[in-house]
């Protein structure tokens, strides 16, 4: 997405399409929860983007429900203090195609959106291709049944929604790499004539089951502090600075505690691993060579269940 691009498109969206999700659910919400959801509904200033308050607050519900499920009250008034809810708010009625929502997201993530696809792919010709098409999908595109779908209905709040687009143009990045580079390789084979033979078996091994339960229960040991941070910046993409922002303490305090939370964690998957049988030799073997990837865990569910709170 160029600085001029031309967002003509966007002003003749139809206020009606990708239109917000009701409210539902929010019988379940305290009274004191539902209190909270209103008092951000005026600190964000939604109703400017044509956002009633029972839209926002069933918004915060749904949000509520994915990452503070069965929580208590002191719980989820702890995630709702930490949520971006002018970010949120602007990125939803954008999704519902509000005007004025998309002007205000122009000014302020245009720029932001071609420099970061420029800082990713070194190529300006490739990060305009890649900032146009994720101003397509954050736009919206026609599901199967015609109705638009727009991106921005999977912020939610609990990070900036700048480090969330960089996020997002990162993976999208990786994506079409990967496509070129599967579609590249395949064309030269092609026109050098080879023969598609049967590609030989290459066995991978498998994590050892151990590191597995380690894992998972060194990540279940964590405290809610310690999950948001690791959710924050390793997850999410953010900042230290944004992180110190919404726990109100300076970015060096939170670099230092993911320092030693890293460190901590690490002792604690291998104490597990010598725990369940294997030498320290092994552990630090099975550590070094294993990729989070190949878990049959899934970490950011792991984080998620409490991080918010």
């Amino acid at each position: 997405m160029s600085p001029d691009a031309n967002p003509a498109g966007v002003h003749s969206a139809s206020p009606d399409h990708g239109a917000l999700p009701e409210l539902r659910g929010s019988a379940a919400l305290s009274p004191a929860v539902e209190e909270a959801a209103h008092r951000l509904y005026a600190q964000a200033n939604a109703g400017r983007f044509a956002l009633s308050a029972q839209q926002f607050v069933g918004i915060v519900a749904a949000v509520l429900a994915k990452y503070a499920s069965g929580a208590d009250d002191a719980e989820s008034l702890a995630l709702l203090a930490l949520l971006r809810a002018e970010e949120l708010a602007l990125a939803r009625a954008c999704a519902a195609g509000n005007a004025p929502a998309w002007d205000e997201f122009l000014n302020r993530y245009r720029v932001k959106l071609y420099d970061a696809a420029l800082g990713i792919a070194h190529d300006e010709a490739t990060a305009r291709e890649l900032a146009d098409g994720l101003y397509a999908e954050l736009y919206g595109l026609p599901s199967a049944d015609g109705v638009r779908v727009s991106k921005l209905n999977y912020y939610m709040g609990r990070g900036s929604l700048e480090g969330w687009l960089r996020t997002v143009l990162a993976q999208e990045y990786v994506n079409r790499f990967r496509a070129q580079k599967r579609t590249v390789s395949l064309d030269e084979q092609i026109e050098s004539g080879v023969a598609f033979a049967a590609a030989p078996t290459v066995s991978k091994a498998m994590p050892d089951a151990r590191l597995e339960k380690a894992t998972a229960s060194a990540l279940a040991a964590l405290s809610a502090e310690e999950r948001f941070l690791l959710a924050a910046y390793f997850l999410d993409g953010q900042t230290l600075a944004e992180i110190g922002s919404q726990l109100r303490v300076h970015e060096s305090t939170i670099s230092r505690k993911l320092d030693r939370l890293t460190k901590s964690l690490r002792k604690s998957i291998h104490g597990q691993l010598v725990a369940l049988g294997m030498s320290p030799r092994q552990a630090d073997e099975c550590l070094n060579d294993t990729d989070v990837g190949d878990l049959k865990i899934d970490v950011r569910q792991s984080l998620d269940r409490t991080s918010g709170s």
